[in-house]
């Protein structure tokens, strides 16, 4: 981590601050390939709801599957009708399925993510109903541990920008791009410093 640390600190004296603040940055941890389809099932459930709320729902969830692990086949042999007793919305039951169904045809190539570009690897998740770019964007962080992304679609990125380089306004992709772009091959944790941020 020492690497990261010393790069913020030579590029970015405002980035910088908030590890001085905090006294830490955590090391990314990238998780099997075998739990890939776990973590987007999650990531599915707790869109657009609060911790709290994804939570309850995704733990209603895991009891339909009392005695077996959450696999593609499993959650396709679970009625939506079931799924949707669970908590979770049509939409979200749906694009659930869909995820089982894409992983289950071979739609998705988790076993190839390894040595595919951040690029392509979005490309290959959207092209699921259910999961949208900022959803790509943190498998990309924190289920594969990519450490140059940047979600420009997140709120929290965004107001952490404002809040510590003093824009008045939302800034645009332009004026993000001229800060974050400094942070390369780092971006992922200069976007985790920026969540930290709105913390201190």
């Amino acid at each position: 981590m020492q690497m990261v640390i010393q790069h913020f600190k030579a590029t970015d004296a405002v980035i910088y601050s908030i590890i001085e603040r905090s006294r830490k940055l955590e090391k990314l941890k990238p998780i099997d390939k075998k739990d890939y389809f776990l973590k987007l099932v999650r990531e599915i459930v707790y869109q657009q709801l609060s911790g709290k709320a994804g939570d309850t729902i995704y733990s209603r969830f895991e009891l339909l599957f009392p005695n077996e692990k959450i696999t593609p086949n499993n959650v396709l042999k679970v009625s939506p009708q079931e799924i949707r007793k669970a908590g979770v919305s049509n939409a979200k039951t749906q694009y659930i399925h869909n995820l089982a169904e894409a992983v289950k045809n071979k739609n998705l190539l988790f076993q190839n993510y390894k040595d595919m570009s951040n690029e392509n690897i979005v490309k290959n998740l959207i092209q699921v109903k259910g999961i949208g770019l900022w959803t790509a964007e943190m498998f990309l962080m924190f289920s594969m541990g990519r450490e140059d992304v940047f979600s420009y679609d997140d709120v929290g990125l965004r107001n952490g920008l404002m809040k510590l380089y003093g824009f008045k306004d939302k800034p645009s992709n332009e004026e993000i791009e001229k800060i974050v772009s400094k942070w390369t091959p780092y971006k992922t944790y200069g976007s985790m410093l920026l969540w930290k941020s709105l913390e201190l």
